[in-house]
């Protein structure tokens, strides 16, 4: 497909008398108005673009294989009362988010949004900086969530044989194998990726449920109380126990992130302002109750710590070990069995949502082979190629894993930043100079929109400056943080690239400036730049005119 296809037509005189605008569902009366016309399938329900977005930010996906460092770091009460404060404030961004969704349900997602709120002058770096970190989230997010079932496969070999030689380098090719099935999974017909994530949704909730309710029921003793809800151990190496709690933020903020491929799959969302949006708020809504009442009941199943969770000897990752000792080797099976269908259907989310904003980003020429990666298949009607871009990335990525040993955690704090940075760049934009004239659609918050965005934009300025910081005390070469390491170099990259050559083309998504339609469009004529600017006059004013 050329990008011509993908901007607007100009409805004339014949179109009209054919009812072309009147032809138009709701959904794609929007899209139109928006800048775009309906080329992918709208095909999910609300309730499927929910189980994508829960998928995305599954409890457990993404709590299992951090859940044993920090407990390390600062103890059971900071991991159950990290998880509430995270959750709460990452409500409060989900709103924040999920009313600017709800007025511009576009496949682009948050850069798009930073198209309709930024002043024109800064619209094409603001949107370029958006998608970039947006992509950047996400690209590191498959690595993190599909490196991490391969960690668990990992620890059901260690179970079956512990002689086994579970290394990194087995772990990572298992790891490539995961996300090549992901990459078939992601170029078939949308409606079974549909279908697949209303399946996750209820084995995420079946799991924790057996989980929990089993755990406690087998294991013997149970623990205390207080060891659940008081346990403090700063395990970091760092002197500061304050310090030492922030740190099992990382785990906490690195699950509840992803939710915004609710906004990624609205192109293809039925009723799209209500379900997208609403998409956005219940993913975070339930798996911040369901994620509670998960840490809660395995804290109880710790029978020693000082063996389960400190020892050298314990299997990897740690809840591997909790279980093991106490529901015994079949249970265990079965526990995992849940645990490993989560992160892999959590890691096909993430494919999915992740090639839809290549898709947008690249229809607008802002990616490297743009013309390619927003193609769509003929027979799938899917964007096979961002796909497989997303695929081979993450893959190039998993490398750093075999490399250093704190590589997992940096990882999993370029995927958190990335996610955190690109939200925060709509919210500041929408509290501040889009304060008046943002016009919000169905869902919105009103009078409380601009308090919540500043709550909102503070702590996502916090955690981004925290996952950046180092995580184990004392610091060497081996154990440093080096999440700012990639993420600065891609965005010098990518930066360095709009100064010289982008920003003379790039000029965000299509939109209206000055009564103006700004449409990118394929130019073979062009030899100097891969995108040329058509501008049309919008029917309406062209109307006024004539009158």
């Amino acid at each position: 497909m050329s990008a011509s296809s993908a901007s607007v037509e100009k409805p004339t005189e014949e179109h009209v008398e054919k009812g072309y605008l009147d032809n138009m569902n709701a959904d794609e009366r929007l899209l139109h108005e928006l800048g775009y016309r309906q080329d992918l399938s709208r095909s999910i329900s609300a309730f499927s673009n929910f189980a994508i977005a829960y998928s995305c930010c599954s409890v457990l996906a993404a709590l299992p294989p951090m859940w044993g460092d920090a407990m390390i770091d600062a103890g059971s009460s900071s991991v159950i009362w990290g998880w509430v404060i995270t959750s709460i404030f990452t409500m409060l961004v989900a709103m924040s988010l999920a009313e600017i969704c709800s007025a511009y349900p576009t496949t682009g997602g948050l850069y798009f949004w930073v198209s309709r709120l930024a002043t024109a002058e800064w619209v094409p770096l603001a949107c370029w900086l958006t998608g970039w970190c947006n992509w950047i989230g996400l690209a590191f997010a498959i690595t993190s969530i599909d490196l991490g079932l391969a960690q668990f496969i990992a620890g059901i070999i260690q179970i079956w044989d512990p002689e086994a030689n579970t290394s990194v380098y087995m772990q990572y090719g298992i790891f490539i194998g995961i996300i090549i099935i992901h990459g078939i999974l992601n170029s078939v017909a949308v409606k079974w990726n549909g279908v697949m994530n209303q399946g996750a949704f209820f084995a995420n909730m079946v799991g924790i449920i057996i989980i929990v309710i089993a755990g406690l029921a087998i294991t013997r003793p149970l623990n205390t109380g207080a060891f659940v809800f008081g346990q403090f151990f700063n395990g970091s190496g760092f002197a500061n126990d304050p310090f030492a709690f922030l740190l099992v933020i990382l785990q906490s903020q690195y699950t509840l992130s992803g939710y915004d491929s609710a906004a990624h799959m609205s192109e293809e969302t039925q009723n799209s302002q209500r379900g997208s949006a609403n998409g956005i708020l219940l993913a975070v809504a339930a798996n911040a109750v369901s994620g509670f009442v998960f840490l809660i009941g395995i804290a109880f199943m710790v029978k020693d710590y000082d063996r389960q969770i400190l020892g050298e000897s314990a299997i990897q990752p740690q809840m591997v070990q909790v279980f093991l000792d106490g529901v015994g080797p079949a249970w265990t099976v079965v526990f995992l069995v849940f645990v490993m269908v989560s992160i892999f259907f959590c890691g096909s989310s993430l494919t999915l949502g992740s090639s839809r904003m290549i898709y947008a980003f690249a229809r607008d020429g802002a990616m490297p082979f743009s013309k390619h990666l927003h193609s769509l298949n003929k027979q799938t009607n899917n964007p096979v190629i961002a796909v497989w871009f997303n695929i081979i990335v993450a893959g190039v990525i998993g490398i750093l894993y075999m490399i250093n040993s704190t590589a997992y955690e940096a990882i999993v704090s370029v995927n958190t930043i990335g996610a955190q940075l690109s939200y925060l760049i709509p919210i500041v934009l929408r509290i501040t100079i889009s304060r008046k004239s943002f016009v919000p659609g169905p869902w919105h918050l009103g009078k409380f929109s601009t308090p919540v965005g500043i709550i909102s934009s503070c702590w996502l300025v916090f955690t981004c400056v925290l996952f950046v910081l180092p995580v184990e005390a004392p610091v060497t070469a081996d154990n440093m943080n080096y999440a700012i390491v990639p993420f600065a170099a891609i965005m010098l990259v990518s930066s360095g690239y709009f100064y010289f050559w982008g920003r003379k083309w790039f000029t965000g998504p299509v939109r209206i400036v000055d009564g103006q339609k700004v449409i990118l469009e394929d130019d073979e004529d062009a030899q100097t730049q891969p995108y040329a600017l058509k501008q049309e006059v919008a029917p309406e004013v062209q109307n006024n005119e004539n009158k």
